[in-house]
């Protein structure tokens, strides 16, 4: 059985769920993607503060924080692999197993930087492996989307597959929040030079519980219904990334353009927002952080509740808007900010992030429904990781870089908004599952 370029098939009935098992899903979905972007974030905000001097030192402090962007940009362009590598397997094996796999792959790569020597210790070699860790890193997140989304979404009604799937897309702000809240509390009980020291290793170092919680739970669920249909009539595929290029190309373009926007927003606004209140307007790290945090917090409550509503609503309008919406704050957020006031930053950053969270809740369903069954763990792994090398990966570098040569900020305003020209295209190419 394959599919056209007409489009995928109409899903099976879903059978029924034991609400244990559902339960089960949802927690392993979000608390899998949550420790991984635990690991993820801290890089983040490490590179944003402390990584260009203790890794990449340099007479020019822009220079530093490019060159530490450059190692977050790594763990982007790993992706790709990761996506291509456990997609295939994910459709072939099984969610369960892959899934496991990538949880500890992340964590691993994770506490190994926090161990890792600096320039300072092992000169340049410092930072080639800290490069080989990010890549590592961006491996196994590259495999871990499209599995996490798939695993509380197979699980749970298809009529609410906007809510369930969200599961997973809470991870990025809840990690995001804790890693943002363990930095800050260290940078709060710490000098900067214990800061630079070693107090910014903690955060990388506690991953290793962290990740031992998620296994236990990923250890203990069982395989999704979907999964076990499709292998029970013997159609799991041979080869489902050129059946996806093949078969359902268009799906697969639709996935990667509703994708870019969302990534460059998050990425303006959680990573490098930091470096703009630092370095041009002069406000503390601290302030930065708790920026992001509030923003992060209210995502936790937005998310899921964008992903019900889009079960309600017509998901790809509720998306265009949102789209538009996105495109358009840069353009009020930069004025409102250049008066260095810390409660209208604030305000500022949780707009941005209500609008990301309108767009990502509701992102999981709208990209894996444009994939038949046994297609959707490559499909919506390779739509996931393709666009990060696009956005996540080169939205921090190009953002650094249209500012050293333009000093103004509507040089990163006017970016956002052709990304958000690009979304809104892919939801235009994006079917309608109704």
């Amino acid at each position: 059985m394959t599919t056209t370029e007409s489009g995928p098939p109409p899903e099976a009935a879903a059978e029924p769920v034991r609400p244990g098992s559902l339960r089960r899903a949802f927690a392993a979905s979000l608390s899998g993607t949550a420790l991984e972007w635990y690991d993820f974030a801290a890089y983040s905000v490490a590179a944003a503060t402390v990584f260009g001097g203790l890794f990449f030192p340099q007479g020019d402090k822009l220079a530093g924080t490019m060159a530490a962007f450059s190692t977050y940009a790594v763990g982007y362009l790993a992706r790709p692999l990761g996506g291509f590598v456990f997609g295939r397997l994910g459709d072939v094996l099984g969610r369960k197993r892959v899934l496991v796999i990538t949880l500890v792959l992340t964590g691993v790569a994770t506490f190994l930087i926090g161990v890792l020597p600096t320039y300072g210790e092992i000169g340049g070699f410092a930072a080639v492996l800290l490069v080989l860790l990010r890549f590592a890193q961006g491996v196994g997140i590259g495999g871990e989307w499209g599995g996490a989304v798939l695993l509380s979404s197979e699980f749970g009604d298809p009529a609410r597959r906007g809510f369930w799937a969200s599961a997973a897309q809470l991870g990025p702000p809840a990690g995001n929040l804790l890693a943002n809240g363990v930095l800050a509390v260290l940078a709060l009980a710490l000098t900067d030079a214990q800061f630079n020291s070693w107090g910014w290793r903690v955060a990388f170092l506690l991953s290793g519980v962290l990740v031992g919680f998620g296994l236990w739970i990923r250890v203990r669920l069982e395989e999704t219904p979907v999964f076990r249909r499709i292998a029970e009539r013997g159609d799991r595929p041979s080869a489902p990334i050129s059946e996806v290029f093949r078969h359902e190309w268009r799906a697969l373009l639709a996935a990667i353009l509703v994708r870019v926007c969302p990534d460059v927003l998050y990425a303006l606004f959680t990573v490098f927002v930091l470096t703009y209140l630092t370095q041009e307007l002069h406000m503390s790290r601290g302030q930065g952080l708790a920026a992001v945090m509030i923003g992060s917090a209210v995502q936790l409550v937005v998310m899921p509740a964008a992903g019900a509503l889009s079960d309600r609503v017509n998901r790809r309008r509720l998306y265009l808007f949102a789209t538009i919406a996105a495109a358009v704050w840069p353009f009020v957020f930069f004025p409102l900010a250049s008066g260095r006031s810390f409660a209208v930053v604030v305000a500022g950053v949780v707009v941005a992030l209500i609008i990301h969270a309108v767009l990502y809740g509701p992102q999981a369903a709208l990209v894996t429904e444009q994939f038949s069954e046994r297609l959707r763990y490559t499909g919506s792994s390779l739509a996931y990781t393709l666009v990060g090398v696009i956005g996540g990966a080169l939205a921090p570098l190009l953002f650094t870089a249209l500012l050293a040569g333009f000093h103004t900020w509507v040089a990163l305003a006017v970016y956002l908004a052709a990304t958000g020209v690009l979304s809104a295209l892919g939801v235009l190419l994006a079917r309608d599952p109704a």
